[in-house]
């Protein structure tokens, strides 16, 4: 007889482990669109070899005998994983576009059970405004960030017009930058700049997670217990093409417009409920990856490299100021997202990242992954709104020979009011907006997000 630390694996990442505490539970939910009803789709035998092949599927947290958490592998039974909901039949699409969001709101609540591999598949039949057939993949947090499970995704989605060649992504290369002497002068100032600019942000960030409140506002209730309250999700989808057009006006980026238009839109919101509000303190909680990978792995390349963090939970956050709203820059808002786009710079000749990093790290080995978790929890409690994002393909997927239409993904469990991811795909951005329910109205926000992009591009067009 095998004894019980023998069939222990690896143990659960640092970052995994306070995901999955008494103070935060995150899970992530990625949701897949299908041009064609999905009746047909074969999803047991799709899921038998995406995922019972991995570890990671198939394995529960468990304790060693020195308190520290383990991934143990235990048998699947994969029905108990393939839920398909059942609405009525014959209903109008407002009506299914309604119950399909208030059961993605429920299951976005509901605790995966400990006892079983943290994951879980909803496969819903029924047509929506947006798709022919949906599934909904939710994995707790603790089993991979973003990449890993975005790069497990990919592993077994084909290329709808040809499954023989490979899906591709947006260039991710920087712009080629000459060197003479000038600008090895310019390193030495740079370099101190960056320095400076490390311990500020740092700083920040420390005093965010124990000083430093934002204001309450018309997105910030500040209400105890928020992560225990029911979201509801909406989505908006901007071209990329038209960002673009943005982004070439100003000389920025494409993460500099869209940051940008959020953060506009969400003032004039906040300006709309509560005049006052426009120039309140709040901050965005951006997620970064700190993985020095330009495209995504497959599966099976990560379970190769999996000691070098291919798996587990290599993210990171800093804090980004949303810009007050001033008359000048309602009456010129393209001074907004430069506004966004110095600070954003700023962020990035930063090493605050790698430092708050190091401290999780560093705090989670002193005082246990439940102080950790505390500090997380408390940094997110003091912000006003979580910002991740993800990059997607340029062509449309397929997964069992069902075309993708659409493609977006939100988190779960966070102690805020206000949650926004982004993902791009088929050159479209869509920008999936979690709210709390019964504060934030969320159709008033995203008529806003959209007037803010009108705005923008108008604006930006006329430009000279």
């Amino acid at each position: 007889m095998v004894h019980f630390r023998d069939e222990l694996r690896e143990p659960v990442s640092p970052l995994g482990q306070c995901l999955d505490s008494n103070i935060l539970c995150v899970y992530i939910l990625a949701v897949l669109e299908f041009d064609v009803p999905i009746h047909n789709l074969q999803i047991a035998s799709l899921l038998r070899d995406a995922f019972l092949s991995i570890p990671r599927f198939t394995s529960i947290m468990v304790l060693d005998q020195k308190g520290v958490k383990r991934w143990k592998q235990v048998e699947v039974k994969l029905e108990e994983h393939i839920t398909e909901p059942t609405f009525i039949d014959g209903m109008s699409m407002d009506s299914y576009d309604k119950a399909f969001g208030d059961y993605l709101s429920r299951i976005t609540m509901e605790k995966l059970p400990q006892t079983k591999p943290l994951w879980q598949v909803h496969v819903i039949k029924y047509p929506t405004s947006n798709a022919a057939g949906t599934l909904v993949f939710k994995v707790h947090h603790a089993v991979g960030d973003g990449y890993t499970l975005m790069g497990l995704l990919l592993s077994y989605l084909q290329r709808a017009d040809d499954p023989s060649l490979p899906l591709s992504f947006p260039s991710r290369k920087s712009s080629k930058i000459t060197s003479n002497c000038f600008d090895q002068l310019q390193k030495v100032p740079k370099f101190l700049s960056t320095i400076f600019n490390s311990v500020s942000d740092f700083g920040w960030s420390l005093m965010k997670s124990t000083l430093l409140e934002d204001d309450k506002t018309p997105i910030r209730s500040g209400a105890d217990a928020v992560e225990f309250r029911p979201p509801v999700v909406s989505n908006i989808s901007f071209s990329i093409d038209h960002i673009k057009e943005i982004k070439s006006k100003l000389g920025v980026t494409v993460n500099d417009v869209i940051t940008g238009i959020i953060f506009y839109g969400i003032r004039l919101y906040m300006q709309d409920n509560d005049y006052r509000s426009r120039t309140l303190k709040s901050t965005a909680m951006v997620t970064v990856n700190r993985r020095n990978v330009k495209d995504y792995q497959k599966v099976q390349d990560m379970l190769k490299t999996n000691a070098k963090g291919a798996w587990g939970n290599q993210i990171t956050y800093l804090h980004v100021s949303m810009p007050k709203l001033k008359d000048t820059q309602i009456s010129n808002p393209l001074q907004f997202v430069k506004t966004v786009h110095t600070s954003i710079k700023r962020k990035k000749h930063s090493f605050a990242t790698v430092l708050i990093h190091k401290l999780l790290l560093l705090k989670n080995k002193l005082e246990g992954s439940e102080a950790t978790a505390e500090h997380i929890h408390r940094t997110l409690r003091n912000s006003s709104l979580v910002m991740s994002n993800m990059i997607g393909p340029l062509e449309q997927m397929a997964f069992g020979n069902h075309p993708i239409r659409s493609f977006f993904f939100t988190l779960s469990s966070l102690p805020q009011s206000l949650l926004i991811t982004i993902m791009s795909y088929m050159g479209t951005l869509r920008v999936t907006i979690a709210t709390e329910k019964g504060f934030i109205d969320e159709q008033k926000l995203v008529g806003y997000l959209n007037h803010a992009f009108e705005i923008l591009r108008h604006e930006a067009a006329n430009k000279v």
